[in-house]
């Protein structure tokens, strides 16, 4: 019996630049059921290598690396200001399995800036977090929160460099009151300064210095005091 031979057709020329495309990573633009449209590279199906995804009902753009579908890689997403319609970037740096992930600089909407690492979308690393009321957090953070060893300037050049723990000052530290030229070295629990030695520093460049200096205390042994706050302090925490 003889075989037949059908014509081309029965395979439609688009499915044999589909799968070029899938192999050669050509640029096309695809939209979603929903309006999302997504301009770039594709691998297998899946958006592989530089590309611009736009969502619909937001109007937010990322523009950048992407890897099996998901941003990964070097990337900026903005999102349009609702007055003016200007598109405003949110986020610039590095991505991972669709988040956040390595070092990165993020705007927020209220004037607020963060630039350091990241880790799976929470700031977490060693970073620089710029404040609306002018103060600056410099260290490490955790899950998105101060936590470990930092300084805070405050606006008004006053600074605590020491321990954090969930946002907040924990563990040994060093609060300078340069407005008021002193010095408070102690242990802080929660935000809360439970206890440490007062001494002036600074007082005669202090803008605002304190009626009268701290007069000396003479302790026995200042060292041991303090070591056994330390001890106490260690304590509680385990």
């Amino acid at each position: 019996m003889p075989v037949v031979k059908y014509p081309r057709a029965v395979d439609p020329l688009w499915h044999e630049w589909d799968e070029k495309a899938q192999k050669c990573g050509l640029r096309h633009t695809i939209y979603a059921v929903n309006g999302d449209r997504y301009t770039g590279e594709w691998l297998d199906n899946l958006k592989h290598g530089k590309g611009t995804q736009i969502w619909k009902h937001t109007g937010a753009i990322y523009s950048g690396d992407w890897k099996f579908g998901k941003r990964d890689g070097y990337g900026s997403y903005s999102i349009p200001d609702p007055v003016t319609k200007e598109y405003k970037k949110l986020y610039t740096g590095w991505w991972k399995n669709d988040k956040k992930c390595g070092y990165g600089t993020m705007f927020y909407p209220s004037g607020e800036c963060y630039e350091g690492e990241w880790s799976s979308g929470l700031r977490s690393g060693w970073g620089r977090m710029c404040y609306r009321d002018g103060s600056v957090y410099e260290g490490q953070w955790l899950a998105g929160q101060p936590g470990g060893q930092g300084m805070l300037c405050l606006s008004n050049d006053n600074r605590y460099e020491g321990g954090w723990k969930d946002g907040k000052k924990h563990g040994p530290g060093q609060f300078f009151y340069l407005d008021k030229g002193q010095l408070l070295e102690g242990i802080w629990v929660a935000d809360i300064p439970k206890c440490g030695i007062m001494i002036d520093f600074g007082r005669d460049e202090a803008p605002a210095p304190t009626q009268y200096p701290i007069p000396k205390i003479e302790l026995a042994n200042p060292d041991a005091v303090l070591a056994e706050a330390q001890a106490m302090f260690d304590d509680s925490q385990n």
